[in-house]
């Protein structure tokens, strides 16, 4: 069970997206980029992916108001250089940002087969494989790194060293759903634990480890302590290298340099990002590419399966499935969909407030 999903409650999506929208704007930033924000928001709850989801909307706010996150619409190219392009996001929105660079980085791997755009001064940017997803409905495999605050110790270290830094790969398909790998790379991600928080549920012990180092189903004690390294060395080793492809790449922070994103609102998160093109039909017929991914992916959904086992996934079909299956309702916890009134009550938002109540029981 997902974290905090015990009581539910269903609000329409649409609605959701448009009180969100309304909260952004009232902060100052331009209403085609709230809606943007809003979509992508309410989008990773429909997914199931409710650590990236709306439940983020008081933090983004916060640091709006404070100056952390900018009101601007789009970051700076400062270095373009063939397939080699850097971006200054100067603290904006994340899914802005990521949205240029998605539009930089698939022009030039059409024009010479691949291409690569690091950002840096970024802010969290919702899921990975948004972005991914964007670069393979141009026929392109798409790749896209961030970095973290260190969350996770070295193997049988006892000190925060690495990211829990997302790694994303999108492929090119003919199949119905997105042929997609999206993962943290800790056991989970930290936003699960904050919703177990918020819910007052414990977490397994095999997810994080307390400020000592100890083994802990506490979600209070792990918020303070470190995630687990997603497979022990081999995902904290991942994680490492991710921090420096992104962080070394783009010239931004590494490490310890990348802010607690729940920490002072007051100051930058300065997070750094990666995405790669690599533009299929300078390798292989576009089609046959994508034909052969379909196949692939279609072996594994109908791959044999034990007793008890309803269903086999292929790689992004489940995220797909459970979009489909949502029926454009979003199932918030009490808690999330909590903070969303108080926070357009404190922006003096009566009528999101009234269209969050109503939409509430969709």
């Amino acid at each position: 069970m997902t974290p905090g999903a015990t009581g539910a409650v269903p609000i329409d999506a649409q609605r959701l997206t448009s009180v969100v929208a309304d909260i952004f704007t009232a902060c100052g930033i331009a209403v085609a980029d709230a809606q943007i924000v809003a979509a992508d928001l309410v989008a990773a709850d429909l997914e199931g992916i409710a650590s990236h989801g709306v439940m983020l909307v008081p933090m983004y706010v916060e640091r709006i108001k404070k100056g952390s996150v900018s009101r601007r619409s789009a970051g700076e190219v400062v270095s373009d250089r063939a397939g080699a392009i850097i971006i200054d996001a100067g603290n904006a929105l994340g899914q802005l940002t990521s949205r240029q660079a998605v539009k930089l980085v698939v022009a030039r791997a059409r024009e010479i087969g691949l291409a690569a755009v690091a950002v840096r001064n970024g802010f969290h940017f919702g899921t990975a494989g948004r972005y991914a997803r964007m670069m393979a409905q141009e026929n392109c495999v798409g790749i896209v790194l961030s970095n973290t605050r260190p969350l996770m110790p070295a193997p049988g270290g006892a000190e925060a060293i690495a990211g829990n830094n997302p790694i994303a790969i999108a492929l090119p398909s003919t199949g119905s759903f997105p042929v997609e790998a999206d993962m943290a790379l800790s056991a989970t991600a930290m936003g699960k634990i904050r919703l177990a928080a918020a819910a007052g549920e414990r977490i397994p012990e095999d997810w994080a480890v307390d400020a000592q180092g100890q083994p802990t189903s506490d979600p209070a004690a792990a918020i303070k302590g470190m995630l687990l390294p997603a497979a022990g060395p081999k995902g904290f080793g991942l994680a490492f290298v991710i921090d420096l492809l992104c962080g070394g790449l783009s010239g931004g922070a590494l490490g310890a340099e990348v802010r607690p994103l729940y920490g002072d609102a007051a100051e930058p998160y300065r997070c750094s990002h990666f995405f790669l093109a690599i533009h299929v039909g300078h390798f292989q017929p576009g089609d046959q590419f994508a034909g052969r991914v379909r196949d692939q992916a279609m072996r594994a959904s109908r791959s044999k399966r034990p007793a008890g086992v309803e269903r086999v996934y292929a790689p992004g079909e489940l995220v797909w499935a459970t979009r489909q299956a949502s029926g454009g309702v979003c199932r918030l916890d009490q808690a999330t969909v909590q903070s969303l009134l108080d926070t357009a009550t404190r922006l003096g938002l009566a009528d999101s407030e009234s269209s969050l109540l109503a939409a509430k029981g969709a």
